[in-house]
């Protein structure tokens, strides 16, 4: 049996695609597209990937590529700001940016930092960059995440959203990324969690706590 891992429905889950030697299913409740557990490869191989990633101050466009989230989400930060890196890396470069902008922060990534006394803080924002279409579990994750937030929190998310030509798509093809998201799949997390969905641009996600969620 099929189960999306994110809205965790067992009978709207149909093949959606075959390539890489790996089979995509599509969920018709949360519109998600994701490969099932079976295509997984080792935690080990995923993280021999990771070390490879050249994401530093250096690297004047992986900055850049940050920017698309941190430029939005800072409109929304007061200064000093408490926030929280998920999935930080092996460099934690937006860490970096956002501390020297005046904000506090901490990191978290499963490889590279896993101090799990992050979850037993709030934060008044959450970023996550280029993370969630690793998670084996994202709605289990993005829960846990969701819970750290102080009320009028952010949750700040960049995954690239899905293309309709997926058969040719780049991304699909790095065999790290197991769940791909679109557009409506944010809207059925923002209805989810009850946060207001603000979308910048392409790729580049907003969730606000509501004034009434703690």
């Amino acid at each position: 049996m099929i189960i999306c891992p994110l809205c965790k429905t067992q009978n709207s889950n149909t093949l959606f695609h075959k390539s890489e030697n790996r089979e995509y299913y599509h969920c018709h409740n949360c519109d998600l597209v994701f490969v099932p557990k079976k295509f997984f490869i080792s935690k080990e191989d995923e993280k021999k990937k990771y070390d490879f990633h050249q994401n530093s101050l250096e690297n004047i466009g992986y900055v850049k590529f940050l920017n698309r989230l941190l430029m939005p989400l800072q409109r929304h930060l007061k200064l000093e700001a408490k926030g929280l890196d998920f999935g930080s890396g092996p460099g934690p470069t937006l860490c970096t940016i956002m501390r020297n902008n005046g904000y506090h922060m901490d990191i978290y990534d499963y490889f590279y930092a896993p101090n799990n006394e992050v979850f037993q803080k709030k934060y008044d924002f959450i970023t996550s960059t280029e993370v969630i279409e690793h998670l084996h579990y994202p709605l289990d994750e993005l829960k846990r995440l969701w819970d750290c937030l102080l009320p009028e929190g952010i949750l700040g998310l960049m995954t690239a959203f899905r293309v309709e030509d997926f058969e040719t798509w780049y991304y699909k093809r790095d065999l790290t990324h197991i769940c791909f998201y679109s557009y409506d799949t944010f809207v059925w997390i923002a209805k989810y969690f009850n946060a207001k969905l603000i979308v910048p641009q392409d790729g580049v996600v907003l969730l606000k706590k509501t004034p009434s969620q703690e």
